[in-house]
């Protein structure tokens, strides 16, 4: 089989990559080594800058209509009894949006197999080999019972999107340098029999769902009609091997010690252990094949990060990846992806190792005292505006590159608009908001141009280019011919 990108995984960071690319017209084929998608709940939101992103696609929306209306619930910081708000930020989505990992994962399938992209399932990468022209992956699967079939795909570029685990990452004998997990923790969902009071059954704050007794921390939310989420572990950071099954029994015990013998599971849908263990490879970019999501990144699960870093990882990448193929991209355009995405994941590694430590589940007296200290500063409104940015990832500013660009109401030459919808095709927008017609040269294909007006606050431009992932690459304030920006990310 031949294409021209090979995307290993098809877990959020995988289907959005495709996505991207296949908005701009280069073909794909995406390869998973599971047969179904996971039903386990994992991720149950995304925060504010992620539901931005794909509002510029024109995802969100068909996504929201298909769940049922939920209840906002401002984000959190290590689990302390503060709800983060964007407002401040100048978001729709002040809080995170309630749209499940598996919602999410569903909709791009579905989308992927309506304009031909191959997503093949059951297909294990045993061997991954690039050369000057391009990347050759073989793979292996059952083929119902009877034995196994085999075969490869070729392609001008792989990107590895196949988690903390990542096959590709080890075939090629890439460091995945960083700490060793110290603890060991379980995510499962389940139903309950019954229950003492001490469980919660309406949606809260993260915060109130916290409790530890009897050796063990847990997390215990409800996710639907009768539906439950529950991460757990012991005080003590022991625990099964990471490969261990998780038992029914090992579930019980850690209901029982925290929330009483009155509250009895009734099924175990789904479960699965994690660690804090802290990764990330040294380089995104490894000649023709590249890392996004967890296969390039790797930290405790907590505060929603995870699922977010690879769908920004994906828009980011795409576009310049797609240029790169075409033969427009300017030198140094695809490197970029590793100069603007590995110091965004660094700064997530390390703060969330800061939560684990705060989150204090031992109930540790001179922790809780930072965790008091902590709290008061989250309730000032600088320290409050800046955790919130930091969480969501509103306040990403690329180096050398403006913030990302405010969802102004507008008045185009074709009526009302969200700036939001001038981006669905995944190309560069010019927007002149000052009724002057500007020229984007030869580049029409790939850069948008559309007078508009707006009564809201732009700072005083007259007009913006934004790039494909919604940060702003010009204005006519800052000094710079239009002509060397265009050309800069444009080519």
């Amino acid at each position: 089989m031949q294409t021209e990108v090979i995307v290993v995984g098809a877990g959020p960071t995988g289907l959005m990559l495709a996505h991207e690319l296949t908005l701009a017209g280069i073909p794909v084929v995406v390869t998973e080594k599971l047969l179904t998608r996971s039903t386990q709940s994992r991720a149950g939101s995304l925060q504010p800058r992620t539901a931005e992103v794909l509002d510029l696609r024109g995802l969100l929306e068909p996504l929201l209509a298909e769940l049922p209306a939920g209840e906002s619930s401002g984000g959190h910081f290590a689990g302390l009894p503060v709800e983060l708000d964007c407002t401040p930020w100048r978001t729709r989505y002040p809080h995170p949006v309630g749209v499940p990992q598996a919602a999410l994962e569903a909709h791009l399938e579905g989308l992927l197999a309506e304009r031909g992209v191959p997503v093949l399932r059951g297909r294990e990468v045993t061997a991954v080999a690039q050369d000057a022209d391009g990347v050759t992956a073989e793979w292996r699967a059952e083929d119902g019972g009877s034995g196994e079939i085999r075969g490869e795909i070729r392609g001008r570029y792989l990107v590895a999107c196949d988690g903390g685990h990542s096959t590709v990452r080890r075939l090629l004998g890439v460091a995945f340098p960083g700490r060793e997990r110290r603890m060991s923790a379980v995510a499962a969902d389940l139903t309950l029999v019954s229950r003492s009071d001490r469980v919660r059954t309406e949606p809260g704050h993260f915060s109130e769902y916290a409790r530890s007794a009897n050796g063990f921390h847990t997390i215990l939310h409800p996710i639907g009609p009768d539906l439950y989420r529950m991460l757990f572990g012991k005080l003590s950071g022991d625990g099964p091997d990471h490969a261990s099954p998780v038992s029914a029994d090992e579930v019980r015990e850690a209901l029982h010690a925290v929330y009483g013998p009155e509250t009895v599971l009734g099924e175990l849908r789904a479960a699965s252990r994690f660690g804090d263990a802290v990764r990330q490879v040294e380089r995104y970019r490894e000649g023709r094949v590249l890392f996004a999501g967890d296969a390039a990144h790797i930290h405790m699960p907590i505060g929603g990060q995870g699922v977010n870093l690879g769908v920004q990882d994906a828009v980011n990448l795409g576009w310049k990846l797609a240029g790169t193929i075409d033969g427009w991209a300017p030198a140094g355009l695809l490197d970029s992806y590793h100069e603007e995405r590995y110091p965004v994941a660094a700064r997530v590694l390390r703060h969330t190792r800061a939560q684990g430590v705060i989150m204090n589940p031992g109930r540790d007296e001179e922790i809780a005292t930072v965790r008091e200290i902590v709290t008061d500063l989250l309730r000032l409104p600088d320290a409050h505006r800046y955790v919130s940015g930091m969480m969501s990832g509103l306040d990403l500013h690329y180096p050398g590159v403006g913030p990302r660009l405010i969802d102004l109401e507008l008045t185009t030459e074709d009526g009302p608009a969200r700036a939001s919808s001038l981006m669905r095709s995944g190309r560069g927008l010019l927007l002149s908001l000052d009724g002057r017609r500007r020229s984007v040269g030869d580049r029409a294909d790939r850069v948008e141009h559309v007078l508009a007006k707006t009564e809201e606050d732009v700072d005083g431009a007259g007009a913006l280019l934004i790039r494909p992932d919604g940060y702003l690459a010009w204005t006519d304030t800052d000094g710079t011919p239009l002509d060397t920006a265009l050309a800069r990310w444009f080519g």
